[in-house]
Order: C-alpha cells, then sequence, then structure tokens
C-alpha cells in the first residue's frame, strides 16, 4: 500500500509530505487547492506521462517520492528479475526538470518511466472522471468483461494466432501479382544476379586491389631502393673490387686469429661473424624480391577496370563486397520464389485456410466464455449497485458476432442497463446520468479490484453528481472496500468524507504575490469543522457544527471492526 508522498516543487505545493493510512484516506479542500495534483503526482510516480508544466514557477526541478510496503510477492519477483533490490518496501522516486527531461528511480536505483509503467501497474488503479467517460464507450466494455473473466491466456493465445494469420494473408497478397508484373520482376533479378555472378565478387578481393594498386604506383621507386640496397652493401666501386660485405667478412677473419686470447674479443668475433651471415641472407632476400618483381604497364590497366566494375556494384547493389553478396543472395531467394510462386502459394493458401478455422476455434471458445462469466459478472454488478442505492438496475449484454476475425475474436460487446422497473434496457449514455455512471463505475471498481488484485484504489471525485442518500451510500461502500484494500479519495461530499479513517485538508494560501498549497492531517475537532464547511460554506454555525458531529459519529460507527 501506498504508506507516504512527498512532493516538492510541483505546480503550487512548494513541499508537502503526506501520509496515508492503511484503510479509507480522503483528501478534501476548496476547488483549486490542490487535490488533483496529488493525483497528477501519484500519476507521474507511477511511470505515467508527464511534462515540464508541472515544475513550480522558479524551480529548477520538481520531485515526487512515494514509498509502499507490504509489497505482493509477484511484484518483488518482477524487480528480481529487472535486477532491483526486492524487499518489503518499494520507494519510487521521480525528478522532472524544468528542461523537460526526468529521471525515475526504483529502491534509488535508475529505471526508465516504461520499466516504472510495468513494474507498477497492478499497485495502484486510479479512477477519474476519464473512467467513466469510457464507460460510456462501447468498445471499451470487452475489456472490462475480459479482465473480470480471468482470459488473458487464452486472448494471448488467440491473438498470437490471430497476428499468425495475418503474416500468413500478407504473404499470399505479395504473391498474388499479375503475370505481367511477374514476367518484369523474374527479368530485372535475372539481370541483376548475371551482373554481380559474373563479376566473380570476392569478400576482400576490393582491399587486395588497392593495396596492389599502391605497390603499383610506387613500382620504379621500389625496384629502384632494392637495387641500391644490394649495390651497397654488394657491389664496389673501389679499384681493388672489395664490397662492404668483403670489408666485414676481412674483419672477422682478422679477429677469427686473436679471439682465443680473449672472452670480449671472443664475443665481438662471433657477432661479427653472424652479422656477416645475416646480411649474406638479407641480400639474397632482397634479390629474391627483385627477381619476383616484374612490372606489367598493362597490369595498371586491369586493376583500374576491376576497381572501376566494383565501384559501380557498389552504387547499385550495397556499400561494400559483403553487402552486394547479401544483395544477390536474397535476390536469388526472391526470385527462386517467384519462380516457385504458385506452388507457394498453394501451399500458403492451405496453410492459411488451417490456420483460419484455428482462429475461429479460439474466437469462439473466447465467446462462450465470456457470455459464461457475464452471468456471474452481472449478478455482481447487480448487488453493487443494489447497495449503492440503485436496487432495480437490470444489466443486460447486447452481443453481436463480426463477419470477419478482429484482434479480440469476433465478439462485439456493449452493456445495456435499465434503471428503473418495465424500462427495456438500453445503451449506458442513453439512460444513466452522472450520479449513475458514478456509481455504476464504482461497482465495477470493486469487482475487477478483487480480480486485479490492486492494493490500492484510488478515486478522484467518484462522488460528482450524487448528494444525500445516495453519497453516503458511496461512502459506506468506499469504507466496505478500504477492509480489503488501501482507498484513497478526492472528494466534495462531506457524507463520503465522513467514513474515512484518515482525512487530510488540502489548503491553499497567497504569501508575498506567491501560491502555496499544504496538506494536513485533521484531527476530530477539525474533521467536524471540515464537515461543517463542506455542508454550509465559510460561515460555520453551531447547528452546522452540530449537523457535521452527527455525521462523522454515525459514519465512523458503521461497519467498525
Amino acid at each position: 500500500m501506498l504508506c507516504e508522498l512527498q512532493i516538492e516543487n510541483v505546480a503550487v505545493i512548494e513541499k508537502a509530505v503526506v501520509s496515508f493510512e492503511k484503510r479509507f484516506n480522503v483528501l478534501t479542500g476548496e476547488t483549486g487547492a490542490g487535490k488533483s495534483i496529488l493525483i497528477d503526482s501519484i500519476n507521474a510516480i507511477l511511470g505515467n506521462r508527464t511534462n515540464k508544466e508541472i515544475v513550480r514557477s522558479g524551480a529548477d526541478k520538481a520531485s515526487i517520492v512515494a514509498t509502499f510496503d507490504n509489497i505482493p510477492s509477484s511484484l518483488k519477483a518482477a524487480m528480481a528479475d529487472q535486477g532491483y533490490d526486492s524487499s518489503d518496501v518499494l520507494i519510487l522516486s521521480r525528478e522532472v526538470f524544468a528542461e523537460g527531461r526526468s529521471l525515475c528511480r526504483i529502491n534509488g536505483k535508475p529505471a526508465t518511466a516504461s520499466i516504472v509503467r510495468e513494474l507498477c501497474q497492478n499497485l495502484v488503479n486510479i479512477h477519474g472522471q476519464l473512467d467513466n467517460q469510457e464507460l460510456l464507450d462501447p468498445d471499451k466494455h470487452i475489456n472490462i468483461l475480459d479482465r473480470y473473466s480471468d482470459l488473458e491466456r487464452d486472448i494471448q493465445e488467440y491473438q498470437i494466432t490471430f497476428e499468425e494469420l495475418l503474416d500468413l494473408q500478407k504473404r499470399i497478397s505479395s504473391l498474388q501479382m499479375n503475370e505481367n508484373e511477374k514476367s518484369n520482376r523474374i527479368d530485372l533479378l535475372t539481370y541483376q544476379l548475371n551482373e554481380i555472378e559474373q563479376a566473380d565478387l570476392k569478400p576482400e578481393e576490393e582491399t587486395e586491389l588497392q593495396n596492389r594498386r599502391i605497390v603499383l604506383k610506387n613500382s620504379e621507386r621500389i625496384t629502384s631502393s632494392l637495387h641500391n640496397a644490394v649495390s651497397l652493401m654488394d657491389e664496389s666501386d673501389s679499384p681493388d673490387g672489395t664490397s662492404s660485405l668483403d670489408h666485414v667478412l676481412s674483419a672477422s677473419n682478422e679477429l677469427e686469429h686473436i679471439r682465443a686470447l680473449s672472452d670480449k674479443i671472443d664475443s665481438v668475433a662471433s657477432r661479427i661473424n653472424d652479422s656477416y651471415f645475416e646480411l649474406r641472407d638479407i641480400i639474397s632476400t632482397i634479390q629474391q624480391i627483385l627477381s619476383s618483381f616484374e612490372y606489367d604497364p598493362n597490369e595498371m590497366e586491369t586493376l583500374e577496370d576491376r576497381l572501376d566494375l566494383i565501384y559501380k556494384l557498389k552504387k547499385k547493389y550495397g556499400e561494400t563486397i559483403p553487402d552486394i553478396m547479401t544483395y544477390a543472395e536474397n535476390a536469388r531467394k526472391e526470385l527462386n520464389q517467384i519462380v516457385m510462386s504458385d506452388e507457394l502459394l498453394d501451399q500458403l493458401k492451405t496453410e492459411f485456410k488451417e490456420k483460419k478455422a484455428q482462429a475461429i476455434k479460439l474466437a469462439q471458445s473466447l465467446s462462450k466464455k465470456r457470455l459464461d462469466a457475464f452471468l456471474k459478472f452481472s449478478k455482481e454488478i447487480k448487488n453493487e449497485l443494489s447497495y449503492l442505492n440503485m436496487p432495480t438496475v437490470e444489466l443486460e449484454i447486447d452481443h453481436r458476432r463480426t463477419k470477419e476475425l478482429t484482434p479480440s475474436g469476433m465478439d462485439q460487446i456493449e452493456f445495456l442497463i435499465s434503471t428503473n422497473p418495465g424500462e427495456t434496457p438500453k445503451a449506458l449514455s442513453k439512460i444513466a446520468s452522472g450520479g449513475e455512471m458514478a456509481r455504476i463505475m464504482l461497482a465495477i471498481k470493486n469487482v475487477l479490484a478483487e480480480k486485479d488484485g490492486v492494493a490500492t484504489l484510488i478515486f478522484d471525485e467518484i462522488d460528482t453528481g450524487i448528494s444525500g442518500k445516495s453519497a453516503q451510500k458511496i461512502g459506506e461502500k468506499l469504507k466496505q472496500i478500504s477492509l480489503s484494500h488501501q482507498v484513497i479519495c478526492v472528494t466534495h461530499s462531506a457524507q463520503v468524507a465522513a467514513y474515512a479513517n484518515n482525512h487530510l485538508k488540502i489548503e491553499k494560501s497567497v504569501i508575498g504575490g506567491r501560491t502555496y498549497t499544504s496538506v494536513k492531517s485533521l484531527d476530530h475537532k477539525q474533521r467536524v469543522e471540515e464537515l461543517a464547511r463542506i455542508i454550509s460554506g465559510e460561515n460555520l454555525t453551531s447547528i452546522s457544527l452540530k449537523n457535521a458531529e452527527e455525521m462523522l459519529s454515525i459514519a465512523q460507527d458503521h461497519l467498525k471492526e
């Protein structure tokens, strides 16, 4: 459950720490005091979309921290899988900067907003006015029934089959080209393949050719340097015909006679002798290189032609030779597919027919399970609405089969309702008032909460358009729900607020030309005064205070454990 919410520089709230209790928490205050800011902050902390507009004017960033305890084991396991600390306490934090970026953390470790949303999707359920509007959209009704029916696995199996069916349909369409298109495509692919295959490319060929071109362009310099190196070591212009290498050999012979007389002379003699043979081997190697280096004037022209061919192929088929070869392989596959298209098309059509039959069977199974579940769903909703002062409600389902398969099956489902005896059930948009819609949604939320296993339920002005006995019933229902779930409710109704275990008041003030909002938990006396204010306005009288005291006393005695 949500234990604490710390807010700093969020809209008109400079700094606030809000503590929530286990059971039923209400938030009251004048319109515009900032109640919606708390809901927006909780939405933000759960990884939902937010923007820089929430940052208080003049501040660099907005900061929100939420602490949860008694974390469900499924969430702890999911957190561990993602590499986060999975203790019984969960701390979510989010910073939204004035320039627009935001940072999320899970137990102090950075996280993306999408990861937070995924992990915490069943941690808190927030109900707002938008939910009532969604209830008026018949396309949403099937999702409500599916959540109640625990059909997640069935729907997933169907949707996998449906996607496979769409893929087969796409492949079939790609093969069903007319004969003229087929002939043109075959001609183009054949030409491209012949052009690439005739080039007989090798993966590393371009690099080797470029290296060879460098050698050829510098061939005169290379041969000249090699000749000069040999000449300097093994040829002589001296009168006696001796070369540098001969002089090294003579030096070695001179030392050979005296090397036995001194260890140092012996070492030097060995080194000179080794140098002579090393130089002789080097000269031999250079001469071999010279003998193998045959420059063909036509080779450069052939090499340039080859590089030019590679360049032209790269412009057509890819940035590198491996890219060109990959293009050729894909072209070969497509050509074979087209040539064999008739046979392949027949095969795919058979697969499509079998897959469609499988999808229809799964869709029919979904339909049956949905209709079976609606009987129980309808009964539970009617029981909830009866408690909420709508005892004569009749809830039916308008079920129609679609002609074609859709991502959700073959069902069109709309809830129909009759709020008065003798009336024919009709669409919610044509029957239900604002107050009735609020109670219907509360009934649905309560029924689904038991299925979803959500620990914290947040209701943002669930009582809009409701007063008197109906408002009292909503308060009783929220109190009842709080026996198994934490409930947080933003309300303008004294009847609802009176049932709370924890009453929080949001107040707005203007100091030095700046707006400030504070949140405080009310004691018994303060609660009486706040209820009286909601009932009769700012001018509190002894009668309004007495009425508020009585209302609070009756509500607190209700459903006591």
